[in-house]
């Protein structure tokens, strides 16, 4: 998980697109003279890109109407100005023209101090890379995924031949068009609007150096990335894992990645006389303190957030606590609940308040109007003393011992439960051995973004082949026991390495700009550390072996088999869900042996499940038919509905949440109040 999904992002902020006009030389605007910072980038709003949230400046008050002299005569309201245009920005030409020597002479001076920064930083790094001589070279060994992708390429040259041919002919047409927009000095069309920001800049277009760079990348990086796709006999894993570091190096290599080709940072750079670059390698530098030497990269304001004031605030009590969990149950926010409470089992690779970072978007409150019972596990965060907590003592001391703690605390003999992503594959585990044993106190799971079968389990995959396990098998003995926060969030990261590195290496460093507050970036990097009996267990069976989908694994004594839990279940995927992808989460659903009810919402990772009714954002689609045997027929057959998924969800819980009882307050039963919510584990910073 974790990951924003779908973590949202903090876009460089360009001006409007200027009109298509005939290209000629302007005057140096006399504005241009003056020092000038740039605009500083705003933050989306949700895991995937979106439009601004902030309010819009507030018109200035009309002014008064003057007294008409008599009543009969008043005079017409006069007619609302029409709002400005906005003013272009300049084009760097303009800026080039417009430099003075005093200019050139600040921005050669914070040049200077900003190549000595970066030069003592790099020189600093390398001296502590070079002190590890333990470090691996290649620890994902994609040198053996790249040389059998080229082996297997060269003995099909036909393959080549065309690939080649299409590039080829793709830079034909390019370049024509470029030599004819020359010759009759006009822009560049546009590329149609998507969600790759990196060419947003109108200098993209307006600049036939930079619209021909951007085209000649794009062609390039399709061919490279297609190249994978159109090799035959490669073994799926090899061909995953050069599939997904090509990307990586086709997107690092991106032309709006580097300073002398980025025309936001250029223009920041004139605009500011090379202030903005002086800032951004303060910024660097910060990170790299904050790494410890490796880059940390700062996505939002870490410091504008705290626990329980401003995030995760929902009321609640922390009723039950072992060195594992903390079990938080919320306080009622209607006068009658359902008599089947609700216990949630969030990923523990995060943090649980992704369910309730603001009273506007939480679940928890949402859940809470709906009139349910809400219990939420808090994962402990990892130390060294429980770096030999198995799989099995998640089960014991996580699961078991909160549906436990829910029936003391509600003396109600039945729980609906939920499992969100890897808390999912837990619940899943759970569920079968108390199958197995006949314990029927669970009477429905939901499941969030979880993955029982992890044949189609997506780019994560990259990182559970032999050679990837033993390398961070070995990196987690090495720290003690656990797996650092920061390895995970760079994982994390990497999977969409444009939204959650190169964006901020461009806005932070290049553009010099500090990253705003944001909620889901706070918490995205609020990440946890992996007991490694745990951590290992569940990468090797589960990702690598697919044991529990095989019917091969065994947990407790018990065999683990999902065919035997007869239990309702509901299982929401997101369609564009980069870590539980779709197709996975529907095999998934194929394996329960009772009545299964499959939905798939809009959006990725968080968001798609993050997306509370008010927002009125995304769809959902829905098919009340049974599970056909592929997805593309669940698809064909599917309704689509706008907007949030929760009211479906919350119509198929209320039919098996059980007549209305009288409100619940914590610590009214048999368990006491330890704390008030958020809790003290969720605190714990890695």
């Amino acid at each position: 998980m974790t990951a924003p999904d779908d973590a949202g992002r903090t876009p460089v902020a360009t001006p409007a697109l200027r009109p298509k006009v005939t290209r000629r030389r302007p005057a140096a605007p006399a504005a241009l003279q003056a020092d000038a910072a740039p605009v500083p980038s705003q933050p989306a709003s949700a895991e995937e890109p979106e439009a601004d949230k902030r309010e819009a400046p507030k018109a200035a008050p009309k002014p008064a109407a003057a007294a008409a002299p008599r009543p009969a005569a008043a005079k017409p309201a006069p007619a609302k100005p029409a709002p400005a245009a906005p003013v272009p920005s300049p084009t760097l030409p303009e800026l080039m023209q417009a430099q003075t020597p005093e200019a050139f002479a600040d921005l050669s001076r914070n040049l200077a101090a900003a190549v000595t920064q970066a030069n003592t930083l790099f020189a600093t790094a390398f001296l502590d890379q070079g002190a590890n001589l333990t470090a691996k070279p290649d620890p994902f060994d994609v040198q053996g995924a790249m040389t059998e992708f080229w082996s297997h390429l060269a003995h099909q040259p036909d393959t080549l031949r065309d690939a080649y041919a299409g590039l080829w002919s793709r830079y034909a047409d390019i370049w024509q068009r470029h030599s004819l927009n020359m010759m009759l000095g006009i822009e560049a069309e546009a590329p149609p609007p998507s969600r790759d920001k990196r060419f947003r800049d109108p200098e993209w277009a307006a600049n036939p150096a930079f619209s021909l760079m951007r085209d000649t990348y794009l062609a390039t990086a399709d061919f490279l990335t297609d190249l994978v796709e159109r090799t035959q006999g490669l073994d799926q894993d090899a061909k995953r894992k050069a599939a997904f570091f090509i990307k990586q190096a086709v997107d690092a290599a991106s032309p709006s990645n580097f300073l002398l080709t980025n025309p936001a940072a250029l223009r920041a750079m004139l605009l500011t006389r090379g202030e903005s670059l002086k800032r951004g390698m303060e910024n660097l530098a910060a990170d790299m303190k904050r790494g410890k030497g490796a880059l940390a990269i700062t996505q939002t304001d870490m410091d504008a957030f705290k626990l329980g004031e401003n995030v995760a605030t929902s009321k609640g009590k922390v009723v039950f606590r072992n060195d594992v969990i903390e079990l938080l149950q919320y306080e009622a926010t209607t006068k009658a609940v359902h008599e089947v409470p609700l216990l949630i089992f969030p990923p523990w690779i995060n943090k649980f308040y992704i369910l309730d970072l603001q009273p506007k978007n939480s679940f928890i409150k949402w859940l809470t109007d709906q009139g349910h019972t809400v219990f939420v596990v808090s994962w402990a965060n990892p130390d060294a003393a429980l770096a030999k907590k198995t799989f099995e003592d998640y089960m014991e001391d996580g699961v078991f011992a909160a549906v436990n703690a829910v029936n003391d605390a509600t003396r109600c003999d039945r729980v609906n439960a939920v499992g969100y992503c890897i808390g999912g594959t837990l619940l899943s585990a759970c569920l079968a051995w108390m199958a197995a044993k006949g314990d029927q106190r669970i009477q429905s799971a939901t499941f969030f973004a979880a993955q029982m079968d992890f044949e189609q389990a997506g780019d994560l995959r990259v990182f559970t082949d032999k050679a990837s396990l033993a390398y961070l098998e070995g990196r987690i003995q090495s720290q003690g026991g656990v797996l650092d926060a920061q390895a995970m969030a760079d994982t994390f990261n990497a999977l969409r390495a444009n939204d959650l590195i190169w964006n901020y290496v461009v806005d932070n460093y290049y553009l010099g700009n500090k990253p705003p507050p944001f909620d889901l970036l706070f918490w995205n990097a609020d990440q946890t550390r992996m007991p490694a009996a745990l951590h290992m267990f569940y990468l090797r069976r589960f990702y690598s072996e697919n044991a529990m989908a095989r019917n091969e694994l065994t947990l407790m004594g018990e065999p683990i088999r999902l065919s035997k839990v007869k239990i309702p279940v509901y299982m929401q995927c997101s369609k564009e869900d980069h870590i539980a992808p779709a197709p996975s989460v529907f095999r998934s659903a194929k394996l329960w042996g009772g009545p299964v009810t499959y939905m798939m919402a809009g959006s990725g990772h968080i968001a798609g499940v993050i997306n509370h009714p008010s927002a009125n954002k995304y769809q959902h689609w829905t098919n009340d038919a049974a599970l056909p045997a592929t997805l593309e027929q669940w698809q064909a057959g599917a309704k689509e509905h706008p907007g949030s998924w929760w009211p479906h969800w919350d119509k198929w819980l209320r039919k098996i949440s059980g007549p209305d009882v009288p409100a619940r307050v914590p610590g009214d039963c048999e368990l006491d109040v330890l704390a008030d919510a958020p809790g003290t584990y969720v605190k714990i910073r890695s």
